[in-house]
């Protein structure tokens, strides 16, 4: 192992750590934010919703278990959430040089280097998540040892991030006996695997595709980065679905974007909510689930119209976790069912929209 380079995140509010550089060495800059998982980091880093992001991982040993093997089950990366990387940069405690796995075929730090993503270790990154939730959202730089610091602190969030990540064409997958339209937003592959493995033979269009001029049962709007309000083209067809009037689920953004088209407005959130462990309430019950969630924006319910309601709630802030319509196979929720790694509590949910999609039928 040769000796690592000196790095450093230095947030916008002029707080820095040091550590030592792994993966990649450009420098960079983004939203940073956390995550609480103990295991996944192939698949966070793979997720499209942390595009334009700078992924702090608070659990201390990362690494030991390499990157997994690139084998596909029905034409998607079996342990992956997307093609490629997509976090701009990632933060680590102890970084492990050494790992061990039957499905390993290479380190995280060759890993990143393939993709020119810089990572930092040798930082307590409990004490980078503390800022982060005592102060707000925070923008960063990561700066190696050698290499220019970047100007500016850039804001993904400016940018269409949506268009960024969404699929350019029409894919299909599975070959079930319903017919599910996913308007990729930045889906995550576990989406796909969620609803194939139910019987689903998924479609999947780019974010702004008019998908009401197609054949479907069941309508599915997915998770992805940024800010809701770049996607207007998804909103407008969303609108002309609800006419259409078949199944419509949304998860993460998608429950964003169904809120919009639902009269609602959006607004960023102090913090966000990050981490796989926000409990969330099922409006009406005593049913609390664990979610895994990764968003910086939330509905205003308030102003959502009358014949809407609210379906799950957080119970750490009180904020909206998802939406239903009162008598029509609309609903979403703001966390993430198929979420990998886990919790799994609320993976039920694809079993009731596939079960409501086949009554329709």
């Amino acid at each position: 192992m040769s000796k690592s380079k000196k790095a450093r995140l230095i947030l916008e509010d002029g707080t820095e750590f040091e550590g030592y550089n792994f993966g990649g060495s450009d420098p960079v800059s983004g939203e940073v934010v956390f995550n609480t998982a103990m295991t996944g980091y192939p698949e966070s880093l793979t997720d499209p919703s942390y595009k334009g992001q700078i992924l702090v991982i608070t659990y201390p040993l990362i690494g030991n278990y390499g990157v997994p093997d690139v084998d596909k089950e029905n034409n998607l990366l079996k342990f992956f959430e997307s093609e490629k990387i997509h976090v701009t940069g990632l933060v680590v405690s102890y970084y492990s040089f050494k790992y061990s796995h039957w499905n390993a075929m290479k380190s995280l730090d060759e890993w990143l280097k393939e993709n020119d993503v810089p990572g930092i270790y040798g930082v307590d990154t409990r004490q980078i998540t503390k800022v982060i939730r005592e102060r707000g959202v925070m923008l960063g730089k990561i700066a190696v040892e050698g290499e220019p610091i970047p100007d500016e602190f850039v804001d993904p969030n400016k940018n269409n991030l949506v268009a960024e990540v969404s699929t350019k064409e029409i894919q299909t997958y599975g070959d079930g006996d319903i017919e599910i339209v996913l308007v990729d937003c930045g889906a995550k592959y576990n989406i796909i695997r969620s609803l194939t493995k139910r019987g689903a033979r998924v479609i999947v269009v780019p974010w702004n595709h008019d998908f009401t001029q197609m054949n479907y049962d069941g309508l599915m709007l997915s998770n992805g980065p940024g800010n809701p309000e770049m996607c207007g083209a998804t909103v407008e067809n969303i609108k002309k679905a609800f006419e259409v009037g078949r199944p419509i689920f949304g998860i993460c953004m998608g429950n964003q974007l169904l809120s919009i088209a639902a009269g609602a407005t959006t607004y960023k959130l102090k913090y966000g909510h990050r981490s796989h462990n926000q409990p969330a309430l099922m409006v009406g019950t005593n049913k609390a689930v664990i979610t895994s969630q990764n968003h910086g924006y939330a509905v205003d319910t308030a102003t959502l119209d009358p014949e809407w309601e609210p379906y799950f709630i957080n119970l750490n802030d009180g904020t909206s976790e998802g939406i239903r319509h009162k008598t029509k196979p609309f609903c979403s929720v703001q966390f993430h069912p198929e979420a990998t790694s886990g919790p799994v509590d609320t993976e039920f949910l694809f079993d009731q929209f596939i079960e409501n999609v086949r009554n329709a039928k």
